[in-house]
């Protein structure tokens, strides 16, 4: 009996200790604690956004380039983009006709010069009549008149630029017939400095004025922030712009107004037709804001985890005031000093308890710079 229940009997051992493995292998682990997040504690900043508008650009003075007569040109004495002064000679129109009529109106006040000559002393010894001299004078007065209108005609076929400044594109050339009521010739700009023009909505300008300072709108325009330009490139023009004038009138098609900001131009950089995008500043001082890695949107709102007590991060909804480049400036749900999850808000799920590790603000919102949105 005894050597057939040992078989038996290491057969359940066997069978024990199989199961008792097999359990072992699946039996949960122990509770692995909360998960580690990076928090930050919120301070109150001073920072600038900036709101873009597209913008034209044009020099302080443009003047178009006609004659004042009809004529063929025959010098062309300038080339696009040349500096000019004002008064210089830019083109020449063809003048033989009116040489010609010049000769014959100058021989015609030389003839009534010899006629009035003649006539006074026979004035003075009283042979004939005052009448005829004061006719004769006439006469001469008129040859005079005829003469100096030929010579300022031939002086108007030197066509001078109107303006210190640049030329532009030369349209017509040696050879062409132009008169007065055709296309200007040509445009000579003064960039010295240029005009920025651009557009707010009615809107816009509504809070853009009610939030600068001043009693007036004159008052208010000397107040209002430098403005910077953005050129096509994508470069920041090195000079800082003063907005001058406004149009209170709404333009009716678009619903506008705009505005007129001068920008010096010593450089030459910019000129007619350059386009670009003007950037207002707001500044925004002793703010609460909060990294825009710290945050998450739901439904058009905007959201943080704050630290409660207990280590829980609570989803708690936020009112965002302004987007100044990587932080938003936040108008009510948070205070300074209040603790939220900086990194990784998108790996909870509701309230958790998670184990925080404090970072430094400015490692997770850096750098805060001005930037346009």
């Amino acid at each position: 009996m005894k050597t057939i229940k040992l078989p038996l009997v290491v057969s359940l051992s066997f069978i024990a200790l199989f199961l008792s493995c097999g359990d072992k292998e699946q039996a949960p682990q122990g509770p692995q604690g909360p998960t580690p997040f990076q928090v930050t504690t919120l301070p109150q900043k001073t920072v600038t956004g900036f709101t873009t508008y597209p913008t034209s650009i044009e020099g302080v003075n443009n003047s178009e380039v006609r004659p004042k007569i009809s004529g063929y040109i025959t010098e062309v004495l300038v080339d696009e983009g040349q500096m000019v002064r004002k008064g210089q000679t830019l083109f020449r129109l063809e003048t033989q006709t009116l040489s010609q009529d010049a000769a014959g109106a100058k021989a015609n006040v030389n003839a009534a010069q010899v006629e009035v000559d003649k006539l006074k002393p026979l004035v003075e010894k009283n042979i004939i009549s005052n009448v005829q001299l004061e006719t004769a004078k006439a006469k001469l007065l008129q040859a005079q008149s005829s003469y100096n209108s030929i010579g300022a005609n031939i002086d108007y076929a030197n066509i001078k630029s109107p303006v210190d400044g640049y030329v532009g594109s030369i349209r017509l050339r040696k050879g062409t017939l132009v008169s007065p009521s055709g296309e200007p010739i040509t445009t000579v700009s003064d960039i010295s400095k240029v005009y920025a023009y651009f557009s707010m909505n009615e809107r816009e300008y509504l809070d853009f004025i009610q939030n600068a300072e001043g009693k007036n709108i004159q008052e208010k325009i000397k107040n209002f922030p430098k403005v910077t330009l953005v050129l096509a490139n994508g470069s920041i023009y090195d000079k800082e712009g003063t907005i001058e004038t406004i149009n209170s009138q709404v333009n009716a098609n678009t619903g506008s107004i705009s505005f007129r900001a001068v920008f010096n131009n010593d450089a030459r950089l910019l000129t007619n037709g350059n386009s670009g995008k003007i950037r207002v500043p707001k500044t925004y001082s002793n703010v609460v804001v909060v990294p825009k890695e710290s945050t998450y949107e739901q439904q058009g709102s905007y959201y943080v985890y704050k630290l409660a007590e207990g280590d829980m991060a609570v989803s708690t909804r936020i009112a965002v005031l302004a987007d100044v480049n990587n932080v938003y400036v936040v108008s009510e749900g948070l205070q300074e000093g209040d603790k939220i999850v900086a990194k990784g808000v998108a790996k909870l799920r509701g309230d958790s308890q998670i184990k925080p590790m404090e970072v430094p603000f400015d490692t997770i919102a850096k750098p805060i710079e001005k930037v346009f949105r």
